[in-house]
């Protein structure tokens, strides 16, 4: 059906069923290079549920995934990453006990564990990486800060480093910004919308001031379905969107 395309992410047919319930119903969804796309939708709408596909965390019933035109539904969770598919959850996995350094370098793709970047001697290249993914999302200043001490908003930004170090061409993001605070916000909206400049972006989010603030594209979702698609201005004013939706 679909060829070569110069899309990142191209699904298309896309279906889950959980015991004949249709959580993603033959749902079709493309993706540019350095786009940043936000996802919006009432909750069980199935946005959370498209990112597990994507990442390769829930498998799909029917339908396929195309990443750099290359199939993923054939490729385990581990193997997508190395792709370059890079994934946040809603709770942030960082290292508390570790600096904000340590999180960083244990991060970079050398296939090391904790306890192997603990001993392992850091080289000019990691040195080089950390610092300029530190200056990226704002943590410059705290490099030798343990983790746990970070605001909410700071462990939120380290985890979006900690995927970066790994340079990843399509990142997703599971409503990034709750839990923060104004300021921590707007420097949330910059720091997305740097990381967009050179790949591709996914953000589930439910509040709409933020929303504005950064989309590219926004597609709205509804029972496993896309309703809408295109500006925030033109799926704000969808009569279809606003019902199901907004006027909630």
């Amino acid at each position: 059906m679909s060829s070569s395309t110069d899309f990142v992410l191209a699904i298309e047919d896309l279906t889950v069923s959980f015991d004949g319930f249709k959580a993603i119903d033959s749902l079709n969804l493309y993706v540019d290079k350095n786009e940043l796309r936000v996802i919006i939708g009432p909750n069980g709408a199935g946005k959370t549920t498209l990112l597990d596909m994507i990442c390769g965390r829930t498998r799909e019933t029917a339908g396929s995934i195309k990443f750099k035109n290359e199939e993923m539904t054939v490729l385990p969770e581990y193997a997508r990453v190395r792709k370059g598919i890079g994934r946040k959850f809603q709770t942030p996995s960082i290292y508390e006990n570790l600096s904000v350094f340590q999180n960083l370098e244990v991060s970079y793709p050398k296939g090391r564990s904790v306890f192997g970047a603990l001993v392992f001697k850091c080289d000019d290249e990691v040195k080089d990486k950390v610092n300029s993914v530190a200056q990226e999302i704002g943590l410059a200043e705290t490099l030798n800060t343990e983790a746990g001490l970070l605001s909410h908003g700071q462990k939120q930004w380290l985890e979006i480093g900690m995927l970066l170090m790994q340079e990843p061409e399509l990142l997703m993001l599971d409503e990034p910004i709750a839990g923060m605070s104004v300021r921590e916000r707007e420097l949330t909206a910059e720091l997305l919308k740097r990381i967009s400049n050179n790949r591709s972006v996914i953000v589930i989010e439910h509040d709409m001031e933020f929303v504005k603030k950064i989309a590219h594209k926004v597609t709205v979702m509804h029972q496993g379905k896309i309703l809408a698609e295109g500006s925030m201005d033109k799926v704000q004013s969808d009569p279809t969107v606003i019902e199901v939706y907004l006027g909630h």
